[in-house]
């Protein structure tokens, strides 16, 4: 897996998703990670977002160009690839569409480009089933060119795959069918917890991929409403002590559902809370050793 930005120290670990600021100019966004204290932040990849595949190439660069002069690193652009899913009509939509975000996630500097499975079978077991097969497939052929390009492809627990021993099983999968693919995951850790998992058991299926993880709080398991973190029922010391035991260094990004939910508080307010409930953990990891 393509190495992502390593954190300086512990305390630089918290980034954002910009679904927590819906439409905001690349100005916006790196005010906030200033402001907050944040060396990297996801684009969601959408139109009428600062990145998409339509843009031209000059555009691109001078995103680039920004976020190199800000000193906030782009930790990933979250497309809506869905990799098990059927193609739409001839030829294989979905395949065009990761290979055209792994191209702007080389070119904008970004080190992963975040992928969905939306499966509409049922997990099967140990068979892989027929739309991890086509992600299987999609995936041999685009991380030759994402792992030349310095791009993690990486999968996020979430729908079909939110459990992490479905996403594991699937990376495992793909370990036999195209060794070294250097391919990822994405750990959305209410996600997996919403699903039945523990922070700990996640962890563990999941770190031999795990390229980041994302954090948020939500009502309860059984009603994943986001909130505002440390208000909600997710087990943040049972992360923290998942985290502390495995001796994660790597980045904690929040995503703030702004964008699905408009009625939540604005991202500022939200990274605030964020900075505040994550303190305890982000300070007992141990440090990134230096470089």
């Amino acid at each position: 897996m393509t190495p992502l930005p390593a954190p300086r120290a512990a305390r630089d670990r918290l980034g954002f998703a910009t679904l927590g600021c819906p439409g905001a100019p690349l100005a916006e966004v790196i005010a906030l990670a200033r402001r907050h204290g944040c060396p990297y932040v996801e684009l969601r990849a959408a139109e009428g977002e600062i990145l998409h595949t339509g843009l031209p190439a000059a555009r691109v660069a001078r995103v680039r160009e920004e976020l190199d002069a800000s000193g906030v690193a782009l930790l990933a652009l979250n497309s809506y690839v869905r990799l098990c899913v059927p193609s739409a009509g001839p030829g294989d939509d979905q395949e065009d569409a990761l290979l055209a975000h792994v191209e702007l996630a080389a070119a904008s500097g970004a080190r992963a480009v975040r992928v969905f499975m939306n499966d509409e079978e049922p997990h099967g077991g140990d068979t892989p089933t027929e739309g991890e097969r086509r992600a299987l497939e999609r995936l041999a052929r685009v991380a030759p060119r994402a792992a030349a390009a310095g791009v993690t492809v990486a999968l996020e627990t979430h729908d079909s795959h939110a459990r992490a021993d479905r996403a594991a099983r699937f990376l495992a999968h793909l370990d036999r069918r195209a060794p070294g693919h250097g391919c990822g995951v994405v750990w959305d850790t209410a996600h997996t917890w919403a699903h039945g998992e523990t922070p700990a058991e996640s962890l563990a299926l999941l770190r031999p991929w795990l390229a980041y993880a994302q954090i948020k709080d939500v009502r309860s398991a059984a009603d994943p409403v986001p909130v505002p973190l440390g208000a909600g029922g997710y087990p943040v010391d049972a992360l923290a002590a998942a985290l502390r035991a495995d001796g994660y260094a790597g980045p904690l990004s929040l995503e703030w559902e702004l964008m699905w939910h408009p009625e939540l508080p604005g991202l500022d307010e939200a990274l605030t809370t964020a900075r505040s409930w994550a303190a305890p953990l982000l300070t007992d990891l141990p440090e990134e050793p230096p470089a």
